[in-house]
């Protein structure tokens, strides 16, 4: 007889264990699977291409967001990371795959740009080793790739470490454009992510109600020798904390 939940992890984790082995693909101390998709470099995956999401550098030619302390969640080999630590920014970069992080390491080496990387999961990293607060969380394609239940490890990390008047910078599947559109409940009856669930401006409005919208738009087709990242099947939105509870 195996009576084990007790706390609100326990349910997660069980949660998480409905989807194995899709679970590495967000779940700390994995990583194989994303290693598998960034070991070859030369691949002709959108955003592998060193450069920064365009809705990024529209925020802060626009004066929407300023340098501050920033985290790119899911960085990724580090575009959008190398480019915020060009502006003055100081940047924690976290990814779970161990080949993403060599990658944006050596970008970073070739830059000359200083960013500090950590291996790892996010939801689990204590403060010390984030950092935090950050004035930015920015991610562009981690929260797509979440199961339902893990949207409140999410929110939960933006409870922890974005500080007041901080923004949260999201890039994620747009509905009608790319991933999932299934209902929330249909993940756990066929036990698969189906590549990534999609998003309505309204379900987004709704998950993130705690913050303040300030802008929520498809991102800009960016043609291949703009020098930013931008594909229409994506949402980005930008999002700020209250200054006060």
């Amino acid at each position: 007889m195996d009576r084990h939940i007790r706390t609100v992890d326990d349910v997660l984790n069980l949660l998480d264990s409905l989807f194995a082995p899709e679970a590495d693909r967000w779940t700390a101390g994995a990583g194989s699977w994303w290693d598998s998709f960034y070991a070859d470099r030369s691949k002709p995956v959108p955003f592998f291409v060193a450069k920064p999401d365009e809705s990024l550098v529209s925020y802060l030619d626009r004066g929407l967001i300023t340098a501050g302390r920033a985290l790119d969640l899911g960085c990724g080999p580090g575009r959008n990371a190398l480019h915020l630590a060009s502006l003055g920014f100081t940047v924690d970069a976290v990814d779970l795959s161990p080949a993403a992080i060599a990658w944006a390491e050596d970008r970073a080496r070739e830059a000359g740009a200083e960013v500090r990387f950590r291996c790892g999961d996010a939801f689990t990293l204590t403060g010390t080793e984030l950092g935090g607060p950050y004035d930015l969380i920015h991610d562009s394609g981690c929260f797509h790739h979440l199961p339902p239940h893990r949207r409140i490890s999410y929110l939960a990390l933006l409870d922890r470490v974005l500080a007041p008047g901080g923004f949260l910078a999201l890039t994620c599947f747009a509905a009608g454009g790319m991933g999932s559109e299934l209902p929330d409940s249909d993940f756990y009856r066929h036990s698969r992510l189906h590549g990534g669930l999609a998003y309505t401006p309204e379900s987004l409005r709704w998950i993130f109600s705690d913050l303040t919208e300030i802008e929520l738009r498809r991102m800009h087709d960016e043609p291949p020798e703009s020098p930013s990242f931008g594909e229409p099947f994506l949402w980005t939105a930008l999002f700020r904390r209250a200054t006060r509870p």
